[in-house]
Parts: C-alpha cells; structure tokens; sequence
C-alpha cells in the first residue's frame, strides 16, 4: 500500500494522470459510498482505476443518513431472510475487521406497546435477527438481545414517557460517521493506486466508432479546464443522478431512480436522558433515535422529492413531524429551540424493472441494488444502502469484468482493511499515554480514536510540528485545530465548507452551524493552503450564505419554497 495523502496537488496529479496517461481499466463516476466502494474494489484486484465526484467526496446522499450500519429488522417482515443476513455479515465485518474503529456498536430499544401477544412476536423476529447475524460469520460478538420490563425501559431510558410502553426488548445494531467512511474508503482506495478526484464534474461520456462509451469528458470546477479521460469500462454510481449520467450517453436504456427525502435532527445529549436508542414506527417511516457523543440524532422522514437535487434541505414540516413523533415517548418534549442542526440527504429509490435495451446480470439484481449496463461501456448500479456498500462494489466490477475474469480476479475486499484500522486495537491500549503527552483528556482521545484510528499518529505528527494546532478550536472545543490542518493536508479539503459539512460534524453537531468556529478555522486553511485575505474572506462569506439560506429554508413549509430559499446561496463553484 502506497501513501494515502489527498490534497489538492495529488487531486491535480490524479486529474493529469487520468487524462494523460495509460487509459484506464475502470472509470467510477460518482464519489458517494458506493462509488468509493468500487473503486477500493477495482483497485485492490490490480486495476487501472480513476474516480471522480462533482461536489465533495460524500457531498451527495452519503453524508446526510442515518448514520447506521444494519441488516434492516424491516425486513424479516417481508420474509427476505437471505437480504438480512446479507447486510448482517458486512455489519460485522465492518464492526470487527475492516473499520472497527470507525463502526461501533448501539444499543436500541424496541418497544413493546401491548401486553401478552407482542412480546413473543417481537421477541422471535428479533432473536431471528440475531441468529441469522452469527449463522456462518467467523466474527459476530454483537451481544444478543434482552428482555426489559417497564422498570427496565425507565431505567435504561429515564426520559421515555411513563406508559407509553409495557416493555422492550434491547438489541444491538451498528452506528458509523457515513462521511468519514467514504473519505476512509477513498483514502484507501488510493493507497492500492486509485487515482481519484473531486469538484470534477462529468460533462460528456466519450464514444468509439461502434457507439460504445470509452471514457468521459470532465471539467475540473476549480481551475475550470477540460480534461479527457480514456477507460475500457465506466461505472455510474450518481444515486440520485442516476439518469441524468445515463442520459449523457444519449441512450434509452439504464436504471430508473427516484429520489425521496429523509431529514434528520439533532438536539443536544442532555435534553435527552438515555444511554440506549430507540427505535420507532411511524406511519410513513421508522424513527430512529440515535445517541452520539455529546448530541442525539433523530429523523428520519421519507418523502417524494421533485425539487433541485443537489441541494435537498429540511422544512419547518419537516422537522415539526420528526419533533411530533420523538415527543409522543418523551416525558419532555422537544421544542424547535432544541434544535441545534438540521441535514437532509436524497435516498436513491431504485424503481421496478430497467429501461428498454437494458442488459442486465439477473444474479445482480436484488430487493436492494441492480447492476446494469445501460449501453455498452457504460455500467449503473443503483439502489442498495450503506452496509451493503462493498456487496454492490464488488458486483459492479463483476460485472464490469465478465463472468470469466471476475472468476480468475475475485474481490478482496472482504478482508482489507480500511485506512486506520490496522493496528486501531493496540492503539486504543496506548489512550492514556496518548492523551498525557498532548494534554487531551479521556473524552478527545476517544474521539480522535474513533476518526481516525490508528492513523491518529497523523495528527500527533502535526502537533510535533506545531504545538498549537493541539488545542481545541476555541469556539468548538470538541474538535482540534491539528484536525482542520490534517483535513488540507491528508483528507483533500478544498473549501471551508468542506470541513464543516464532511470532516467533522460541525454544519450540524454544533449551534448555528458552528458558525462561531468559521473565522478560526479559515485561518488554520489559508496558512495550510496558501489563500490571500481576499480569498479567505470568500471561503468564509460562501459558508455563511449557505447557513443562511439553510436557516430560510427550515422556515418554510414545503419542499418548493425551501428550494427557492436554499437558492439564495452562491454555487460553491463559482468561486
């Protein structure tokens, strides 16, 4: 494995690289936790592999979930035994071999809401859940499930409003940061050679003479040239874009996507007394409520979406419905001054059958994800979820392969380790030495732990370089300046608005979108990337005209009038 680093002088040498050099084996379109997937997959079996992602990596759908890595109990419902135990076995295997320290286990309650008949029915499809999770895994060690009385619930979760629920039965499932795993993904992906950039949006897909696609045309938004990109094989992984990337090859043929949208909230961890989630039915989506750090997030919606999709935000229904239904378990109720972040994201609903002239790999459709070659050269994959992200990867390069190469060339995958992962255990023995020698309490050790694991020696690095960036950011103490640094240098920051919306969580884990940070972090950026003040003050000002048009938006009442006022911000682009 090779270095890791991304900037923006390797995303400039991956762009000359992919343009000028040998023509590529396998072009991904799409820099989401699918798009990511496959090309750590392309890569790892020896291929020659590009990816390039319009916005941020993860700065579609992939940022904006539900943060958790899980087989579905919806599911069992409907009986699809081999899905769940599908997307079990990657939840172990991201928990205890490929991103421990990313994934972590959370506990969740599932109430039970009448007596007598729903404990035995709740009980068994939850055990189910639990046996298919250790059925055939080498490394399954999610605890099983218990039994809790209402004493049990009160006490395990002592805001849950008295009566609302004769009992509960406690399970595990997984919870991750979805950014920081696609960036992670990515980061290793490039390691094994990929060569991939971001703000490089695809404006035409290449043909040969016989009309099959061969590559792509890209403009690379911050410099504004073009580039052209050679590759026997290109994979569209744009989720909500899906048919719009199809569209560019000019054909009838591909994968049909709908976009319905999900917003979530976040209060903060002391307006909710709990150390367990929940989770909750409601009549048109299942509620999560989910414990962080030091905040809760709790969402999520799912409604029909026909408004801009690159920048999907939530409205004032929106976050009073998610309010409405945490408040019926609550012994206090939220109010909207308990909110202190919002995010929305796009789900790609992937819709039943593809387009006439279609091929497809009947072994590669699923309840959750289809593969398609929506003309020739040209491969979509659409649908699926987060957990499953390396099952669709690798289904993809099959596919892009053929049946006999993908034989001789099989996915590796499932046993490479993410970027951080190796040595994250013995790393975690070293906390309390870690933290004396830079003065980090318990709490910011963890944390660094859980971001980057044991590639925290990253950020030990830049403090021995500069004995300040150990500190706290002065107006977001839960995060250190030497990460907004390691962001520019290894993590391929471009924007201020980069590091707030996807290397940490500061658009929403903090009040007014972490605003009060903005100053402070654009300075650590422009020393570290080389702005001029005129230069600084735009990056600040683009920030603060998106929180402002995000902060309109959540005052309206439907998705058409919080599209005009999210409009009110500047394209990211233009600067």
């Amino acid at each position: 494995m090779t270095a890791t680093q991304l900037n923006s002088e390797t995303r400039q040498a991956a762009l000359r690289e992919m343009s000028e050099g040998a023509e590529l084996d396998v072009l991904v379109i799409g820099g989401g936790i699918t798009g990511a997937g496959i090309a750590l997959d392309a890569a790892t079996r020896g291929l020659r592999t590009g990816i390039v992602e319009a916005q941020d990596w993860a700065g579609g759908t992939s940022r904006w979930s539900s943060k958790l890595v899980h087989g579905g109990l919806r599911y069992l419902q409907q009986f699809d035994f081999k899905l769940v135990t599908e997307a079990l076995h990657e939840r172990e295997r991201l928990l205890y071999t490929l991103a421990p320290h990313l994934v972590k286990p959370v506990p969740f309650l599932y109430p039970i809401l009448h007596r007598f008949w729903e404990r035995p029915y709740v009980t068994a499809g939850v055990g189910l859940y639990d046996t298919l999770a250790h059925v055939g895994s080498k490394v399954a060690s999610m605890p099983f499930h218990r039994q809790l009385s209402q004493r049990g619930v009160q006490e395990a979760f002592p805001s849950i409003k008295p009566g609302v629920m004769v009992g509960a039965v406690k399970y595990w499932d997984g919870r991750v940061d979805d950014a920081r795993l696609v960036l992670t993904l990515i980061r290793t992906a490039v390691g094994y050679g990929a060569l991939a950039a971001t703000r490089t949006r695809v404006t035409e897909l290449l043909k040969n003479d016989d009309g099959a696609v061969v590559g792509a045309r890209v403009t690379d938004l911050e410099a504004g040239t073009q580039h052209e990109i050679r590759a026997r094989k290109v994979i569209a992984a744009t989720g909500v874009w899906t048919e719009e990337t199809q569209d560019m090859a000019h054909t009838d043929g591909g994968l049909k996507v709908l976009a319905s949208k999900g917003i979530h909230i976040v209060v903060p961890r002391d307006r909710i007394r709990g150390e367990v989630g929940l989770i909750l039915q409601t009549e048109k989506s299942v509620l999560f409520v989910i414990p962080w750090e030091h905040y809760w997030i709790i969402g999520t919606t799912d409604t029909p979406y026909e408004q801009d999709i690159s920048a999907p935000v939530a409205t004032a229904a929106d976050i009073d419905y998610v309010l409405e239904h945490a408040n019926v378990v609550l012994d206090e109720p939220l109010t909207r001054d308990d909110v202190m972040g919002t995010y929305a994201g796009l789900r790609p609903l992937l819709q039943p059958g593809v387009k006439e002239g279609t091929e497809t790999a009947s072994t590669k459709i699923s309840r959750e994800h289809t593969v398609a070659e929506a003309t020739p050269g040209l491969i979509s994959i659409a649908g699926g979820k987060l957990t499953t992200y390396r099952i669709m990867a690798q289904d993809a390069v099959d596919f892009a392969l053929g049946k006999e190469r993908a034989k001789s060339l099989p996915s590796v995958t499932d046993r490479t380790l993410l970027h951080g992962a190796n040595g994250y255990v013995p790393m975690t023995r070293q906390a309390d030495r870690i933290g004396a020698r830079h003065g980090w309490s318990d709490d910011m050790v963890n944390h660094l732990l859980n971001r980057y694991g044991s590639a925290i020696t990253e950020i030990e690095d830049l403090v021995a370089e500069q004995e300040d960036l150990a500190r706290p950011l002065a107006a977001a103490p839960a995060y250190l300046r030497a990460e907004v640094v390691q962001a520019a240098r290894h993590e391929g920051v471009l924007h201020v608005s980069d590091v707030f919306e996807t290397r940490t969580r500061m658009s929403y884990d903090q009040p007014d979108h972490g605003l009060a940070a903005v100053e402070e972090v654009a300075d650590l950026l422009a020393a570290e990337l080389g702005w001029d003040d005129a230069r600084k003050e735009q990056e600040i000002q683009a920030y603060r005209a998106v929180c402002a048009a995000e902060d309109a938006a959540a005052q309206t009442t439907d998705d058409a009038s919080a599209a005009a006022a999210r409009s009110a911000a500047p394209s990211l682009n233009t600067l």
